[in-house]
């Protein structure tokens, strides 16, 4: 009877040490709790805008709320290691932008993370095309008047900070033009850039085109040119950098979808099966058309979205080392 037991015992404890680790395994299906989708600059940017924009569908298809969470700083270094650090559990995504994981790399000597392999890099969203903006009254009505005054005196242009994608065309723009007054004045984002070309303390601003539509329309601001291959329909006077002289200038600052490395593969795979169906919703792409930031088609994924990070990161590495553009 003790042997018995002693067996009833053992085999009850063998079996529970066996369930144990279907029990570890079984997890809650995802998501079955709000996400977080961080923001790493201001509100009111590019990606501000455009997370905003993709929330509340994202949290139609699945089934729980998004909530943008801007996490500012350090030219949107802080929000992006916010979620290099967080759990690889899909309750907190990042807007990845090519601001911090391709001029941030170019530039910085460290960073607090591996851009590329301290993330999982889902996929490519949108894109936005660069613009050289000036004041409806400025002098330079062209940008080669903007060029000639700065090759004899100081035009200052104002970007979201130094070592950010619109300073570093800046500088390309001054080396091509040989406009050496085309001095560079950083912020902490476009937004308080902006306010200082409004109030005429700068000539001039580089920033994506994104949150500069409404007033070019409404006339408060002239685009002097464009870094597109090609006009933008939307903008048809507006010539490209390409067309005045300068191809080197032709670029555009890209967002994606990101999360912490390790990533379950089932939410990776389910986010990105979504994505393209959430950015092709007629209302967003209304909208995107409306702010001339477009999904390139289709959305590059997964190592694609990764190798176009890479072959950037060499392209713009060449050029801050040109320059000798350091942050920190």
């Amino acid at each position: 009877m003790l042997q018995r037991r002693h067996l009833l015992g053992l085999t009850a404890a063998t079996i529970g040490g066996l369930a144990a680790p279907s029990l570890v395994r079984a997890q809650p299906a995802w998501p079955n709790r709000s996400i977080r989708l961080v923001a790493q600059f201001p509100p009111g940017g590019l990606v501000d805008t455009v997370a905003r924009l993709m929330a509340p569908m994202m949290a139609q298809v699945l089934g729980q709320s998004v909530v943008v969470e801007n996490r500012a700083g350090a030219g949107g270094i802080i929000g992006t290691d916010v979620v290099a650090k967080a759990p690889a559990d899909g309750y907190t995504l990042l807007v990845s932008h090519a601001s911090v994981h391709v001029f941030s790399t170019a530039t910085r000597p460290t960073l607090p993370f591996d851009p590329i392999n301290d993330f999982t890099h889902m996929m490519h969203l949108v894109e936005a095309p660069n613009i050289i903006l000036v004041r409806a009254d400025s002098p330079y009505q062209t940008l080669e008047q903007l060029l000639t005054a700065a090759r004899t005196r100081p035009v200052r242009y104002g970007s979201s900070g130094i070592g950010s994608a619109p300073h570093l065309l800046g500088a390309m723009l001054s080396s091509e033009a040989q406009a050496p007054n085309l001095d560079h004045i950083p912020y902490a984002g476009s937004a308080p850039a902006m306010q200082d070309l409004l109030a005429r303390n700068i000539e001039s601003m580089v920033d994506p085109i994104t949150t500069n539509v409404q007033q070019m329309r409404d006339g408060s601001l002239k685009a002097l040119a464009v870094s597109t291959p090609q006009r933008l329909a939307a903008f048809p006077n507006v010539p490209t950098f390409a067309e005045l002289g300068f191809p080197k200038l032709t670029s555009a600052q890209w967002l994606g979808l990101s999360a912490p490395k390790g990533l379950p593969a089932p939410i990776a795979e389910r986010l990105t099966a979504i994505m393209p169906t959430i950015l092709a919703r007629p209302e967003l792409a209304a909208r995107f058309t409306d702010l001339q930031t477009m999904p390139r088609n289709p959305p590059p994924a997964g190592d694609a979205f990764v190798s176009i990070m890479r072959r950037e990161i060499t392209e713009w590495t060449a050029v801050a080392r040109q320059f000798n553009i350091v942050v920190g």
